[in-house]
């Protein structure tokens, strides 16, 4: 079985044969996306280039949503409290109000940042725990985050929430009133997870890096920042609605006869069955063992190549397919009195082939039914008159077991049989 398995760094496929190892892509149906923003230089001297927040770190302290610490550092491994969270809140998004605000008996009027503790309640980021506390210095934990983000911003989920959480590795450790929005947020590609992809820590206090990450991600939703390259967000698997198979991409046929035999100016109509089936790594089944490509053997520099027309699937649907086989150049002569028991044994006979070799022979034997159609009368005419007198004559000898497999001129797009 010839598979097609995932490239981990795409949504491609990759042809895993001996033959060659091309990339297929699956088509999707078609999403907007804006333009990568491109990264640059952090600044402070704790995130380096690579880092791999970095470019979430920067984008966002362009925005004066986020800053470092005065010692030139922004420490991205440290922890980030809910008033700290609020401030940044307050900072990224513009939104308006949807309820009044509440005095909460742990943030005083005089506390730095109760005036952002206040907008983020009142923008339905941030809720208090029973008793109108907001507990401000309390560190926040990653799945509070995204709660918070995809509350704020008002999102659902549109498929079930489980079948989006089963993504996760460790989703039983997600609490319950987070379910529902981090399936939200997840659908959105809000989730960032470093350095495992499939691994949340849920509960596990969020980085400062990571906030960024959340917060910067939650803009590109909004259609409010360009989309980061990174390997580190969440984005669940598109549907997808056809397969390209690349130009280039070697496709294993057989054929009926062991041989094929014509001239070299003759052309053939010729039936090859694909050998094996063609599937995806996960057992998608591209192109069926024993569908049929059909074409023709026709002229080429020095000798003849197979040209294909199109493919014929088991349950009966065609469509067209551009591949080629190789040049063939093999020859042999055929002269008078010669036995073509080893020639022609099991072997598919060009008309223009027949007609020059019982010319040249003698032999009457060659049946119709191991005749192939396709030479015109011209064609025919024209050997008569050459081969009169003629004491041999070359035809090309096809082997379809080496000579036949076929390599795609174009990409082939299909539909999972």
């Amino acid at each position: 079985m010839l598979k097609l398995n995932r490239w981990k760094a795409t949504t491609a496929l990759v042809l895993t044969a001996s033959m060659n190892a091309t990339a297929i892509a699956p088509l999707v149906a078609p999403m907007l996306a804006p333009a990568p923003a491109m990264a640059q230089s952090t600044g402070f001297r704790d995130v380096s280039d690579s880092y791999w927040a970095a470019d979430f770190i920067q984008q966002l302290v362009q925005r004066g949503v986020i800053a470092g610490f005065p010692d030139g550092t922004f420490r991205p491994d440290a922890p980030v409290t809910r008033a700290q969270y609020s401030a940044m809140l307050r900072k990224a998004f513009n939104k308006g109000k949807i309820r009044d605000k509440v005095s909460f008996v742990d943030v005083p009027s005089t506390y730095w940042a109760m005036s952002a503790i206040d907008e983020a309640y009142e923008m339905g980021f941030l809720s208090g725990y029973p008793g109108r506390i907001f507990q401000p210095e309390q560190n926040i934990p990653r799945e509070q985050v995204l709660v918070s983000l995809a509350n704020g911003l008002n999102y659902t989920t549109t498929r079930t929430v489980n079948e989006t959480l089963s993504y996760y590795n460790d989703f039983s450790s997600i609490s319950s009133y987070a379910r529902s929005p981090i399936a939200a947020a997840t659908e959105k590609n809000m989730v960032v997870n470093y350095p495992i992809l499939k691994t949340l820590n849920p509960v596990r206090n969020a980085t400062r890096a990571e906030v960024a990450a959340f917060l910067y991600q939650a803009l590109v939703s909004q259609n409010s920042a360009s989309a980061i390259a990174s390997n580190y967000i969440v984005s669940l698997s598109p549907i997808v609605t056809d397969f390209r198979i690349p130009a280039g991409t070697s496709i294993p046929v057989t054929y009926e006869r062991d041989k094929i035999v014509l001239m070299q100016e003759e052309t053939v109509q010729v039936e090859l069955v694909v050998a094996t089936n063609i599937t995806t790594s996960d057992g998608t089944l591209l192109i069926p063992k024993g569908s049929k490509v059909l074409g023709e053997l026709r002229p080429a520099t020095g000798g003849t190549q197979f040209v294909s027309k199109e493919i014929v699937f088991a349950n009966g649907t065609r469509k067209a397919f551009n591949a080629t086989s190789q040049v063939i150049t093999q020859t042999e002569t055929v002269r008078q009195g010669s036995s073509l028991v080893n020639l022609l044994k099991n072997a598919a006979i060009g008309s223009a082939a027949a007609a020059a070799i019982s010319g040249v022979t003698g032999d009457r034997t060659i049946t119709a039914s191991e005749v192939l159609i396709g030479t015109g009368a011209g064609l025919l005419a024209s050997l008569v008159q050459r081969l009169i007198g003629a004491g041999s004559v070359d035809v090309l000898v096809v082997e379809p077991n080496t000579d036949l497999n076929l390599t795609l001129r174009s990409d082939f797009v299909v539909s999972p049989q």
